[in-house]
C-alpha cells in the first residue's frame, strides 16, 4: 500500500482586518491594532500538509484541516472556485482573512 499523495496548497494573506471598537475595549495598552506578522498579498506554500516555514502557528491551527481537505483533492461546495477555501485567523483582536488554493499540478 503506497503513501498518500497530497497536492500542495498555497496560502495567501487576503486581508488584514482592523476591529478598532473591539480592540479599544479589550486590548491591553500598547497592543497593535493589526497583526504585524503579515502583509496583504504575502504567500506561503504547504507541502505534504505541513506548516509552511514562517507561517504563524496560531493561524496554522485553524488552517490545517482545511489544507488537508484541499490537498486530498476535495472541494468546498460553498466556494465558486474549485480547490479554494477562505478562512479567518482565530485572533479576534488581529483578524486576517486567508485564501487557500490547491496547486493542481503539484503531485
Amino acid at each position: 500500500m503506497g503513501a498518500t499523495r497530497y497536492c500542495e496548497v498555497k496560502i495567501t494573506v487576503l486581508k488584514k482586518i482592523e476591529v478598532g471598537d473591539i480592540h479599544k475595549e479589550y486590548a491591553s495598552e500598547g497592543v497593535h491594532t493589526t497583526c504585524l506578522k503579515y502583509n496583504e498579498g504575502q504567500e506561503y506554500v504547504s507541502k505534504n500538509c505541513n506548516k509552511p516555514e514562517g507561517f504563524c502557528s496560531w493561524a496554522w491551527a485553524g488552517a490545517q484541516d482545511k489544507v488537508v481537505f484541499l490537498a486530498l483533492g476535495h472541494d468546498y461546495p460553498w466556494i465558486k472556485q474549485k480547490g479554494t477555501e477562505i478562512f479567518c485567523c482565530a485572533d479576534g483582536l488581529h483578524p486576517i482573512l486567508y485564501k487557500l488554493e490547491r496547486i493542481e499540478n503539484s503531485i
